[in-house]
């Protein structure tokens, strides 16, 4: 019997990780679903995809990109949940002044829930977090304590050590250049209706 596997992206993490080196920009059109099948066992049955992520309301170019993304992805049945971006007050560390920015914090939190949910509900064997946050630690570690029947691993972006994280797992693997190059989506995804979504000029 197939071991049942739900995924958890750390969109965020994900994305930072390829958006930190300007020579992976263009694997940001990156099909979740096949990166998944390509570095996950044939033991395993894929159950869900879930993709944690928020919307940059206040830049409207970001955020049009990011939607052209989320529909892609959904195309291929991954299920995206979302988080919010709220105000924080920052110091600058050269003029001393404060000012305030957007900062993403529910995603951890939006991660533990489900992670711990959906182990209640028993709808998974093995969870899969794709991230190399080491604030999920503890929500790992939860999980682990009142199911220890469930298995978590951990595939950890390219560009990111977190050692902590993988520690805490039952498993772990990274996430290497070749995983981002074989699963890319067609420069332009037919949806019907003469309709297209194509690959943002950014990503290439």
């Amino acid at each position: 019997m197939k071991n049942r596997l739900i995924v958890f992206i750390d969109g965020f993490n994900l994305y930072h990780a390829l958006d930190n080196n300007p020579l992976y920009w263009k694997y940001k059109w990156l099909d979740f679903s096949h990166l998944i099948k390509i570095v996950t066992p044939k033991t395993y049955n894929i159950q869900d995809i879930l993709y944690f992520t928020s919307l940059m309301k206040w830049l409207p170019e970001k955020m049009a990109r990011h939607q052209l993304f989320i529909k892609a992805v959904e195309l291929k049945g991954v299920k995206t949940i979302y988080g919010e971006f709220k105000l924080r007050d920052r110091l600058c560390p050269k003029c001393g002044n404060e000012y305030q920015g957007h900062e993403e914090k529910q995603t951890d939190v939006n991660i533990a829930i489900q992670l711990f949910k959906l182990a209640v509900e028993d709808k998974y064997d093995v969870a899969l977090i794709v991230s190399g946050d080491s604030d999920l630690i503890p929500s790992l570690k939860a999980v682990k304590a009142t199911f220890p029947a469930k298995r978590i691993g951990v595939a950890i972006p390219i560009g990111r050590r977190a050692d902590d994280l993988k520690n805490c797992a039952d498993f772990y693997m990274k996430l290497k250049e070749k995983h981002f190059r074989e699963s890319q989506f067609p420069n332009e995804i037919d949806i019907g209706d003469g309709q297209k979504l194509k690959r943002p000029a950014h990503w290439v």
